[in-house]
């Protein structure tokens, strides 16, 4: 069985740097990573001569105006921390073959942690988790940007900041956008009884909460398991596993929350006065996260960027699974942000890296990022406008030279590649108009045919195997992705096509394509890990409309289960008196706001508090008809049928082997 304690031990192998032993299908015996073949060697060594590594300004920013740390950058208990450096202190020295150099220099950067000071009045604590906290010290006060991804983590942050400076009361927290990692810690913090009072402002861009709650909920179980791709947060760290995330080291594991704020901007240009402190707002929708806003401070010359520029490539499709984002608007604001800021700004900061100085520096570093994603955007529509598909899009396109040489444009969180074919997709879908791909083959079925014409899995190790002599990795990973999906029992095919993963992982520049490719030489190795299902966090589906989580209802019926079955449900909520009618027809489940239906099974009455316990399976529909927490009239049975019905998603689901 299945239990929390097998995931809390996954987590902690990942955490503390060591093997995870808990697997499908595993080997008795867990297989170690391998070692650099001689053409990964090659191809590391020979990138060392074509970058400026010399250059150390990055360190040098990275490091000034350092305060101070916690020991180790550890939160947490030894036996369980939800964030460890300590697991990081591998990366002092050069990078050892089995790491792209370019990679281990974001590593190492991406490792330095503490408190540092940026202005008079500004700090930011970076290193701590994924984001950066960063903190404007007001007349009285505190005002903080981001809380993190753990309550856990933005505590220690806070924490931190009080060791080295006055205990001042936290007045504002600024949401900059709507992904996780810069909200998650937020009742670290603050409580939700200062924000209800207004005695904390809780400042966020318009459309947060909707975006909050929803982009990882609908697909949140598919992209959870897709991070684990992405990030590498099952992996062990070290030279041959996990070494950075490109936007940071890793995801903290801590508990998410959610206050819901309660001052939304929601003009284009809009600004505030905090306990002193004068915030000039910009929205930047649809750029790196559908709510998101940069804020620009007169007073300090301090522009915060949120998460429109960091010192990477940033992504326009992320790996993990999410919406395209629009390359063309994301370049657009930071165009405006030039045009309104770039004049009266001394330091820029963002959430995540370290800071530029100097307004000449700070001008030319947005002009870098503002061209960046404008050119992959529009060289990449100029190639599909000529007809070439996305992997041929990708094989050609690279970066000018004016690009490619500056570190800030490297590609260690999104890259050139995949984002091409994102613009594909936001402008044209998955589909690349060839009649042959419009209904191929599924991917078994494919496979056994194409192993079969090329002459049995013998005759198509033996190739491969030469092929891996020969450094052909990309080819090798891509044929024998074939011969595992045809034959998944086929040990000597799974590990070859393991080894093939690994070298293409140790010479990504890209912290998510390593940490891809060696989750997935980990699982053809060792198994897919098993996890309990995943849950949505108390706190996020506190803050769910409730035609939201009826959608969510919706997309877990199983069609089997509800075949030839109608349903109908009246629900009444009991704090608001709303009142919705939930109908099962034709295996789909459906709702309407509005009076109660006459011919109903059933009727449900109940508070919105008990609803959610049921979802988050606190508490079962029977538990709380025996408690008296909700009352029914009609026939029962069909609401205990309904819920039946409902199918529960895999966070371990197969990814390089068959479902």
């Amino acid at each position: 069985m299945v239990t929390s304690k097998l995931r809390i031990q996954l987590l902690r192998c990942a955490l503390l740097g060591v093997a995870c032993a808990v697997a499908d299908g595993a080997p008795a015996q867990q297989i170690a990573p391998k070692d650099a073949e001689p053409a990964t060697r090659a191809a590391n060594a020979a990138l060392e001569g074509t970058l400026p590594f010399a250059d150390r300004a990055d360190f040098d920013d990275a490091r000034r105006g350092f305060v101070g740390t916690i020991a180790g950058g550890r939160v947490g208990s030894a036996e369980q921390p939800v964030w460890n450096m300590e697991r990081y202190a591998f990366l002092a020295g050069a990078a050892p073959p089995t790491v792209n150099p370019s990679l281990w220099r974001q590593a190492q950067l991406n490792a330095i942690h503490g408190l540092f000071k940026v202005a008079d009045r500004v700090y930011q604590v970076r290193g701590l988790d994924i984001a950066n906290m960063t903190i404007v010290e007001s007349d009285q006060g505190l005002i903080v940007t981001d809380a993190l991804l753990s309550a856990e983590t933005a505590k220690a942050a806070i924490e931190l900041y009080y060791a080295h400076r006055p205990r001042r009361p936290i007045v504002a927290v600024v949401y900059s956008h709507s992904h996780v990692d810069h909200y998650g810690g937020v009742r670290g913090l603050v409580g939700d009884d200062d924000v209800r009072s207004g005695k904390v402002r809780l400042i966020a861009p318009d459309g947060f909460l909707h975006e909050a709650v929803s982009e990882n909920i609908v697909a949140g179980p598919a992209m959870g398991r897709r991070a684990q791709y992405q990030f590498g947060p099952l992996l062990a760290t070290g030279e041959r596993g996990q070494v950075d995330a490109g936007l940071g080291k890793n995801l903290s594991r801590g508990t998410v929350t959610l206050i819901a704020p309660n001052d939304v901007v929601r003009s284009a240009y809009e600004t505030r006065t905090i306990d002193g402190v004068e915030i000039e707002f910009h929205l930047v929708p649809g750029s790196e996260a559908p709510a998101e806003m940069i804020a620009y401070y007169p007073q300090l010359r301090l522009l915060n960027m949120a998460e429109d520029t960091a010192h990477t490539l940033h992504n326009l499709y992320t790996i993990r699974g999410a919406q395209v984002r629009d390359g063309r608007l994301w370049s657009r604001y930071i165009g405006e942000a030039i045009e309104h800021y770039g004049g009266r700004t001394d330091v820029l900061v963002a959430q995540h890296h370290w800071p530029t100085w100097g307004q000449d520096q700070v001008v030319a570093f947005l002009r870098k990022q503002r061209d960046l994603y404008k050119f992959v955007h529009d060289q990449s529509v100029r190639l599909l406008n000529k007809g070439y598909t996305p992997a041929e899009i990708a094989e050609q396109l690279r970066l000018p030279p004016s690009l490619a040489g500056e570190w800030s444009a490297r590609e260690y969180y999104g890259t050139v590649s995949h984002n091409s074919k994102g613009v594909y997709q936001f402008y044209l879908g998955w589909y690349d108009a060839n009649p042959a791909h419009l209904n191929p083959l599924p991917p078994v079925e494919s496979a056994r045919k194409t192993i079969e014409y090329m002459g049995g899995a013998d005759a198509v190790l033996a190739r491969a195997r030469a092929d891996f002599r020969a450094g052909n990795y990309r080819w090798v990973a891509s044929v024998l992705n074939k011969l595992v999906f045809a034959e998944p029992g086929n040990r000597a095919a799974r590990e070859l096509a393991a080894d093939a993963l690994e070298q293409l992982g140790y010479q990504a520049e890209a912290g998510t394509w390593r940490n891809a490719y060696l989750a997935g030489a980990s699982e053809l190795r060792n198994g897919v890990p098993r996890l309990p299902p995943a849950r949505v966090a108390s706190d996020v589906l506190g803050e769910l409309p409730i035609d939201t989580v009826f959608d969510l209802l919706a997309i877990r019926i199983d069609p089997a289960k509800a075949e030839g079955r109608t349903i109908v449900v009246n629900w009444t909520f009991t704090e608001s008196g709303q009142s919705y009618v939930l109908t099962l027809d034709h295996s789909a489940l459906t709702h309407t706001a509005g009076p109660r239906a006459e011919r109903a099974d059933a009727g449900v009455s109940l508070s919105r508090a008990t609803f959610l316990a049921v979802l988050a399976r606190q508490k079962t529909i029977a538990d709380a008809v025996r408690d008296g927490d909700i009352r029914l009239d009609g026939d029962a049975r069909r609401v205990a049928e309904l819920f039946a019905m409902l199918d529960d998603a895999n966070p371990a689901f197969p990814i390089v082997e068959p479902k």
